[in-house]
């Protein structure tokens, strides 16, 4: 976290900075939104070759197992050669993976494809949240946060958008130049100055802060704290496991974890992923395209509500309120759909049930369980570990997403729809049990109070950096 000094600061150059960094989350938002309108397309024969459903099933799911592939050794990536460049490196794989989906010859290719995105993808959740904590001044960090989640519903919208008017082939093409456009945008950004300072390029450093805070801007108390988090960090010295396996680093990444586990389990990325089925089942008469449309642009605009609000009303409300709501919007498409299982008649005059849950469930996970975990993580390591701990997190993130993805399908035909929509509620019932009993309120807290935090105010002392706020999963870094 960056504390500033008597001297007020510019913040436009940071939400100028965080929105570049962003662009990843955006290109991330265009992979999780692509199998909507690619699915029925692709399994019609637009392409060629024979794709069953049972082989898109891994086509949609390969871009997960990419993103919890590269979570962890992009922890250690950034460290060595910063977040910049990282992040301008992925760009390569990005586009080397949309060259592949676009002039795929085989199922075999689109799986590669899909893999290659998802390393991309999974490696911008992690270093854009990281980038963009490490730049933002206290008083919008959370604001800042937030953008990750914002870009990535942003991206969803887009992708269900020009899904509506264009072939899988130039949709995935248009997809394809989003990367390039951000590397084009990104390299004009500054590097963080955490990481500067931590390489001992002070020049450069300087350089950074005054870029973010203006050139009127007193840097060096923002230097010499900095410069004194280093110093803190190299005295204090340990190895990553026994860092791991510090009690405050157990708690908080308990709780990271378990605050990824319920953002996952409640079934987002099974709705995103299928929203154009659920449409379809509901048997609305809604054009398919123009329902995920909708709920896309309810996401964007539910997520930015979230982005004006978190640094007010705090994480745990946001948190407890989109469980809840969610958990009685998935009740409610559960009871849709064991009502048409049985008897379909029944719910011939309830088509909007399934749609109206869908769009309230969007909207409360827009707000509070989409982006307030990765918002949280950032927040809740010690600087010395949040690397590999948020890394850890963020493959716990799509590994988790891998297994939803991947079984929704099945447990649609093991268990019925309307049981499978009652096993997401119960899940969600549970995360708002967890989220009030073991999540702590971060809002307005330094790095170093909420650690004492999570100490239950002991007399230890445990390793604080004031320098960075954010998720270094994300995701991710992770998503």
């Amino acid at each position: 976290m960056v504390h500033t000094t008597g001297i007020e600061s510019k913040t436009f150059p940071q939400y100028v900075a965080a929105l570049s960094a962003a662009g990843g989350a955006f290109a991330a938002g265009t992979l999780l939104g692509w199998t909507s309108p690619a699915q029925n397309r692709l399994t019609g024969g637009e392409y060629g070759f024979p794709v069953s459903d049972a082989a898109f099933s891994w086509i949609g799911s390969a871009m997960t197992l990419g993103a919890a592939f590269i979570c962890i050794p992009i922890g250690f990536l950034i460290n060595m050669i910063g977040r910049k460049l990282t992040m301008l490196l992925l760009v390569l794989p990005f586009t080397l993976g949309w060259a592949l989906l676009i002039w795929a010859q085989n199922v075999e290719m689109m799986y590669a494809a899909r893999f290659i995105l998802g390393i991309s993808g999974g490696a911008f959740c992690v270093t854009a949240p990281m980038y963009t904590g490490e730049i933002a001044q206290k008083d919008i960090r959370g604001t800042l946060g937030s953008f990750f989640q914002l870009m990535v519903t942003a991206g969803i919208l887009f992708i269900y958008a020009i899904g509506a008017g264009l072939d899988v082939f130039a949709m995935s093409l248009v997809c394809g130049v989003i990367p390039l456009i951000f590397g084009a945008i990104f390299v004009f950004m500054p590097e963080s100055p955490t990481y500067l300072v931590s390489k001992s390029k002070n020049e450069s450093a300087i350089k950074s802060i005054q870029w973010l805070r203006g050139k009127d801007f007193n840097y060096n108390p923002e230097l010499e704290e900095l410069k004194a988090t280093e110093e803190q960090i190299k005295q204090n010295s340990v190895s990553v496991g026994t860092a791991l396996l510090r009690p405050v680093t157990l708690k908080a990444l308990a709780i990271s974890l378990g605050l990824m586990f319920f953002q996952q389990l409640c079934g987002i990325n099974a709705v995103i992923f299928y929203s154009t089925d659920i449409f379809k089942d509901a048997e609305t008469g809604i054009d398919e395209d123009l329902s995920t449309i909708v709920v896309g642009v309810m996401q964007v605009i539910a997520t930015f509500v979230s982005v004006m609000v978190v640094d007010k009303l705090g994480r745990r409300l946001l948190l407890l309120a989109s469980a809840i709501v969610m958990a009685l919007s998935t009740v409610a498409m559960g009871v849709y759909f064991y009502m048409k299982d049985n008897d379909n008649d029944s719910v011939a005059n309830l088509g909007w049930l399934p749609v109206s849950a869908l769009c309230v469930f969007i909207i409360m996970f827009s707000i509070g369980f989409g982006p307030v975990p990765w918002l949280m993580m950032g927040e809740l390591f010690a600087s010395d570990i949040k690397g590999v701990a948020g890394s850890i997190a963020g493959t716990s993130n799509w590994v988790l997403a891998f297994i939803v993805t991947k079984t929704f399908v099945n447990m649609k035909e093991a268990l019925g729809s309307g049981q499978t929509f009652w096993l997401f509620a119960g899940i969600t019932v549970l995360g708002a049990v967890f989220v009030f009993l073991f999540v702590p309120e971060t809002k307005g807290k330094s790095l170093n109070e909420i650690q004492t935090l999570l100490e239950g105010n002991s007399n230890s002392n445990p390793i604080v950096v004031n320098n960075s706020n954010n998720s270094s999963n994300d995701n991710g870094n992770i998503n």
